[in-house]
């Protein structure tokens, strides 16, 4: 799920405390069931930098922000593990909205599985073992 900016997330404002606690309780609950791999916010744009390949053989251009909101700015993201789309939507619409923000947009996406990985075999096995375990804890 990503979570796009808005001019609020980047002014740098927070939000109020009751958004906050319900965004923790949001994602304590998709831990308990096992869903939550992942879940971590950006600093605004403003701190940020965008690399743009102009053309081929030409040097890359290297840009400050803050840039515009309008360009799709991505203030957080959450990653789940699902089994379908449905229940993706089914836990995005569950997320908490802050109230003084306007307009507020979560995005959708899926993964590609990697046909190849460089990573090592042993890293592997691990992230095996860890996926066995969040399977049994999804049982419980």
């Amino acid at each position: 799920m990503i979570i796009k900016a808005t001019e609020h997330s980047e002014a740098g404002l927070t939000d109020g405390k009751d958004y906050r606690e319900a965004m923790i309780l949001y994602k304590k609950l998709l831990a308990k069931k096992g869903a939550l791999l992942a879940d971590e916010e950006l600093h605004p744009s403003s701190t940020g930098l965008v690399i743009t390949y102009p053309k081929e053989g030409e040097k890359p251009q290297v840009l400050a922000g803050p840039f515009p909101v309008n360009q799709d700015l991505i203030m957080e993201y959450i990653l789940i593990n699902v089994s379908t789309e449905d229940e993706a939507l089914n836990w995005a619409l569950r997320m908490p909205v802050p109230k003084v923000r306007g307009k507020y947009e979560i995005e959708l996406r899926r993964l590609k599985e990697k046909i190849e990985s460089i990573q090592d075999p042993k890293i592997k096995a691990m992230e095996a073992s860890l996926q066995d375990h969040l399977n049994m804890l999804k049982k419980i």
